[in-house]
């Protein structure tokens, strides 16, 4: 699988694992672990979760997964908003290590704009930077007023936001503003959700044409 090049010049995988809805029901650990760890042996070797998913349950249920595979695993996690201030920032990011099994996270974004200033939790992720708790730091669901605001804009890794072929609303403004500033950006929902998109009559047709599956070619 071809590396995707960020903004300081290390590569990630061009597409990775979420972890939304994991960590929920117990029964169904195992299972996500297991799944977890195979698409790890498949190269997908991001894997983004967040401290809202389960409430930290699938942070847990990453940190079971990548356990004796962390150098293998580039890691994604987020942070609430509400937490998202210069003392709660560090906090939450404390709890997520834990959970995670690990003393750092490749990624870690503002899960979505809340009550702070964006300044205040910039200033936040650059000490946890600072400190070696997180490699980079970046920013989800902002839109393009947001991104005008937000302070340190150079530095950010990426804005990750919801993008598939059904949702393509931020190919008016707000993904032409982060491909100018040489910002990539982080698709969420790629494949949709609950597979309506993959039974689109037009993306079936397509992938008809081409000999390909509807998710390749929604992810093309």
């Amino acid at each position: 699988m071809r590396a995707f090049s960020m903004i300081d010049g290390g590569c990630v995988p061009p597409i990775g694992q979420g972890t939304w809805h994991m960590g929920e029901d117990p029964a169904a650990r195992p299972r996500e672990v297991a799944a977890l760890r195979l698409g790890i042996e498949l190269g997908m070797t991001l894997i983004d979760t967040a401290e809202m998913y389960g409430e930290g349950g699938a942070e847990a249920v990453v940190g079971e997964a990548i356990r004796s595979r962390r150098e293998r695993v580039f890691l994604v996690s987020k942070v609430y908003p509400h937490n998202a201030s210069r003392k709660g920032i560090p906090a939450a990011c404390e709890r997520s290590l834990r959970r995670l099994g690990t003393d750092f996270i490749d990624l870690y974004l503002l899960h979505w704009r809340g009550q702070y200033p964006l300044a205040e939790t910039v200033e936040a992720f650059e000490r946890l930077q600072a400190a070696g708790k997180i490699r980079h730091w970046g920013v989800s669901n902002l839109d393009l007023d947001d991104m005008r605001e937000l302070p340190q804009v150079q530095d950010c890794a990426t804005n990750q936001v919801l993008y598939n072929p059904a949702e393509r609303g931020i190919e008016f403004d707000l993904l032409p503003r982060c491909q100018a500033q040489g910002m990539p950006v982080m698709a969420y929902c790629p494949l949709g959700q609950g597979g309506g998109l993959l039974r689109s009559p037009a993306l079936l047709e397509v992938a008809r044409r081409h000999g390909a599956q509807p998710a390749q070619v929604a992810l093309a």
